[in-house]
């Protein structure tokens, strides 16, 4: 598998796990020591800590950003797109969501907070950018 494939399962893997090690402990936590029902938990209004209500919105954001870096990744693969630069901009996506992921569900929302997440945001977007503009390049010179 090339760097990019695995960075995309990386993505994946970590979205699970995020779910799991933060979402799915508090519910299973909630259920089985408090006697919370299963349905007690409101998809459209998050109640219970402030890590839980991050932790819910970072599992979205990567829920958000997953579809984006399989279509970059799918182009990379069908047109033979690699290459140093290639991979370690793939590597830059997956380890800038997992500091942001982290980040969100670990430390209380201040500006420079917040100022580092959307930092580590933006240098994902670029990497997408990037990564797709290296893609149509190669593709506009005869790749």
């Amino acid at each position: 598998m090339t760097v990019p494939v695995w960075m995309l399962l990386g993505f994946a893997i970590w979205t699970i796990v995020l779910l799991m090690a933060t979402i799915g402990v508090y519910r299973w936590g909630m259920i089985l020591m408090r006697g919370a029902s299963m349905s007690s938990f409101r998809a459209d209004k998050v109640e219970g800590p402030a890590w839980y209500a991050r932790a819910m919105r970072a599992h979205a954001n990567c829920i958000e950003n997953l579809p984006v870096f399989a279509v970059v990744v799918f182009a990379l693969h069908v047109s033979g797109t690699s290459g140093a630069l290639v991979d370690a901009l793939a590597v830059a996506v997956l380890v800038t969501r997992v500091l942001q992921s982290s980040i969100h569900v670990a430390f209380e929302q201040t500006s420079p907070i917040v100022s580092i997440r959307f930092t580590l945001f933006t240098a994902q977007v670029a990497s997408f950018l990037w990564l797709a503009g290296i893609v149509i390049a190669g593709q506009l010179h005869g790749g």
